[in-house]
């Protein structure tokens, strides 16, 4: 005899569960995934991408005028008479082509200070990472307490140095204290712990390689985006370096762009100067674009770099 199947009948509905059923509708309907708007948040971010692009369309509309045309038009707008090309030309060839050489003394700057810096960084961050010897709480210690001295205290005792030494007024000394990048050795530092397992290091010396070929052929290329991180803030530091130049030099053939533009721009508040605003905007605009264009090539290293460690798996 086959007993047939009865299905129970549905309980009753409480009261508060029909009212809740919208709102469990609302809470399906939303999308983990996509996190809500904040109005107060693009209203901030808005605020930060005016006050970031403005001056940069201040300077790029304003190297078009000339010096007339500076203090007769609008400064968010464009003059009657375009003077892009001449403003350029001007600023090269003006005071017998000091700018270029100004240019070449940046560069200069750059490649031995910067470079020489990230190299330093580089060198002694994966030291610090991957090697245990005494002292190292120490050194730790030392580096955190100099990432929070401003380059500033640091400058006064450094001209003294130098000037005992004999080295003021001359490229070393805006190169040699360029290469002390405590932040730059820090993030390295950082970047070696979370990039370059020990285990791979491990089995590299098992197979007979030597810690100078561990380091340039299994550790050198995980750390590719941690050097361009690096190499992109102490290049930054070094090209708009101005305090430490103005004290260490003197000779106007050994200033870096940030200085000599300070020089021009000082000219019309001397007796007899030469007032010459359009030539200092041109030169502005000229001294930010190599570092534009190396962020935008450089950009995904970078940004790899400042993302790494930051996902455990």
């Amino acid at each position: 005899m086959t007993t047939p199947v009865t299905t129970p009948a549905p309980a009753a509905t409480a009261p508060g569960a029909v009212r809740s059923a919208p709102r469990l509708r609302r809470v399906k309907e939303h999308r983990p995934g996509r996190p809500r708007r904040s109005k107060l948040l693009t209203v901030l971010t808005s605020l930060v991408v005016l006050y970031t692009v403005v001056p940069l369309i201040w300077l790029v509309i304003n190297a078009t005028k000339t010096q007339a045309g500076l203090g007769s038009s609008n400064g968010l707008w464009f003059a009657d008479d375009f003077a892009l090309w001449d403003n350029i030309r001007d600023t090269f060839t003006y005071g017998d082509g000091i700018f270029t050489r100004w240019l070449l003394n940046t560069l200069l700057y750059v490649v031995l200070g910067a470079g020489g810096a990230t190299l330093l960084a580089v060198l002694g961050g994966y030291a610090l990472a991957k090697f245990d010897f005494p002292g190292k709480r120490g050194v730790f210690a030392t580096v955190i307490g100099a990432v929070a001295v401003p380059g500033t205290a640091l400058a006064v005792p450094t001209f003294l140095m130098f000037s005992k030494m004999g080295l003021t007024d001359t490229p070393w000394a805006v190169v040699l204290p360029s290469l002390v990048s405590p932040f730059g050795l820090y993030l390295m530092w950082v970047f070696a712990s979370e990039a370059i397992p020990t285990e791979l290091l491990e089995a590299a010396r098992m197979d007979g390689a030597g810690e100078a070929r561990t380091f340039f052929t299994v550790a050198l290329p995980l750390l590719a985006p941690g050097i361009v991180t690096v190499l992109l803030f102490t290049t930054v530091a070094t090209w708009n370096n101005y305090f430490l130049p103005l004290i260490m030099l003197k000779d106007p053939d050994w200033y870096p762009l940030t200085l000599g533009l300070s020089a021009w721009n000082s000219q019309a508040e001397t007796v007899g100067g030469e007032v010459i605003f359009n030539l200092v905007i041109t030169g502005s605009l000229l001294t930010i674009l190599p570092l534009v264009v190396a962020f935008l090539f450089l950009q995904k290293y970078w940004q790899s770099g400042l993302a790494a460690g930051s996902v455990k798996e």
